[in-house]
């Protein structure tokens, strides 16, 4: 039986989990140890490599590259201490506003 939570719950919570492993056993601890400019160097490049499978039009590899995409975010906000509740919470407070509407309020 799985632990409670969504699946990228349980992802997020493995991340801050891997915060203080070895590097030499853990692929997120490793990622974390490099700082926050690299994991987001590797978000970056997780994201392009799912833009160019949505333009190619390859659904399975779409699929694989985005599941990387929200991993890599995961640890690029676990390395600014940035939580997944935080950004849940963001995404509930703009739920119900129209998109036009929420980004104008940004500015």
């Amino acid at each position: 039986m799985s632990a409670p939570g969504t699946p990228l719950e349980r992802l997020a919570a493995t991340v801050e989990a891997r915060k203080g492993a070895d590097p030499e056993t853990s692929w997120t601890a490793k990622l974390l140890a490099k700082g926050p400019e690299k994991c987001a160097e590797k978000f970056g490049e997780e994201a392009v490599e799912a833009i160019i499978e949505a333009v190619k039009g390859d659904r399975a590899k779409l699929t694989a590259e985005a599941a990387d995409v929200l991993f890599h975010l995961l640890v690029m906000l676990a390395a600014r201490d940035v939580t997944l509740a935080e950004v849940l919470a963001e995404l509930e407070r703009r739920e119900g506003t129209s998109g036009l509407a929420e980004k104008a309020s940004r500015g």
